[in-house]
């Protein structure tokens, strides 16, 4: 049987914690069949009650106490001044000082990035770390990044990008050679602004062995155009918060008419409702909760702050599918060959401009 493999949990991030925390650690055991074990960083005093519910989860968790948090609306720059030695602090930390795998945490973003990277420190060639997030398609997953770290992005940060992002996608989704799209609000070459315009003629020019297939438009994320969309935080925030609303409206929808009468009701169980729940568990947010954190030297997963105990499962289930990978081996592999691009680049003279 393969060792246990340690998840670093901030139990008090969140909206709902640390309730919220407990119950998804609890839902995300259930019938787990590889070994994990838990360190749940926190107030103490409030997490031993929780715990003491779920008897088989408290045998593989370990609290370790603190009071100190980071509020919600808590500033990147002030929450890195006063946040050591608090529960999202210390839910880093363990990966640094080698007693975790991953770190998880549903608090604040900018202030779980700025920890990260002050905890952690950036891969060689990255110049920030984007959010990745795994964006339900007609054929599985597409990679979506950024998703919220980077409001503004460089030409040169969203090629990192699309590294990371290939390097991610294809050691957690094993797709052996992923297809890349850059993010714009139409396919033609003189769509967009200038910092897509210039990010598409790098990408082009790098002479990266990447399958990248030009422009995309909003309409090709969900249809899995492209196996990794690239794009700034702004927009991949946006894009990713719509798509959810309008998933909990349509889910909405559908259960209302399958609710509104006697004879609705009976309908909808003449139609089979495994085929019905089966439907609504595709579009539950809640089964793609989980923002990965790429170009650190370290593996963190970002939760919703909103999110219930399912969907802190869902984040727990994707930190273990981190751990168990080989994606930062991959990532170290894809930015040194950019590197070496880049560092090869002024030497090579110039080059004839594509058509």
């Amino acid at each position: 049987m393969p060792s246990p493999l340690v998840l670093s949990v901030d139990a008090m991030g969140g909206d709902h914690a640390p309730e919220s925390i407990v119950d998804g650690a609890a839902h995300f055991l259930k019938g787990r069949q590889r070994p994990v074990r838990l360190i749940l960083h926190g107030d103490e005093a409030r997490i031993r009650p929780l715990l003491a519910r779920h008897t088989a989860l408290a045998e593989v968790c370990e609290i370790r106490h603190t009071d100190q948090t980071v509020s919600m609306d808590a500033k990147p720059s002030e929450a890195v001044r006063r946040a050591r030695g608090s529960s999202m602090w210390n839910a880093v930390h363990a990966i640094k000082d080698g007693e975790a795998h991953v770190a998880i945490s549903a608090g604040n973003t900018g202030a779980l990035m700025a920890i990260s990277k002050v905890i952690l420190r950036m891969k060689s060639g990255v110049h920030r770390p984007a959010i990745a997030a795994s964006w339900p398609v007609p054929q599985g997953f597409c990679t979506v990044l950024d998703v919220g770290a980077n409001v503004d992005c460089a030409p040169e940060q969203l090629v990192e990008f699309a590294v990371l992002g290939e390097s991610f996608h294809r050691a957690v989704h094993r797709v052996s050679r992923p297809s890349v799209g850059l993010l714009n609000v139409g396919q033609e070459e003189l769509k967009g602004d200038q910092v897509v315009r210039d990010a598409d003629t790098l990408l082009r020019e790098a002479g990266l062995d990447m399958d990248y297939r030009g422009f995309i438009e909003g309409n090709d994320i969900s249809a899995g155009t492209t196996d990794v969309v690239v794009t700034d935080g702004f927009t991949g925030n946006v894009a990713l918060k719509t798509a959810e609303g309008t998933a909990r409206l349509v889910g909405g929808w559908v259960r209302e008419a399958l609710t509104s009468s006697p004879l609705a009701k009976l309908g909808a169980a003449l139609l089979s409702m495994g085929a019905l729940k089966q439907l609504r568990a595709r579009m539950d947010p809640n089964n793609v909760n989980g923002g990965v954190f790429l170009g650190l030297n370290g593996v963190v997963v970002k939760s919703h702050g909103g999110t219930d105990g399912p969907g802190f499962a869902t984040a727990l289930r994707i930190a273990l599918e981190m751990a168990d990978s080989h994606f930062l081996t991959e990532i170290e592999q894809n930015l040194a060959r950019l590197e070496a691009v880049q560092a090869a680049a002024p030497q090579s003279g110039s080059e004839e401009e594509h058509a």
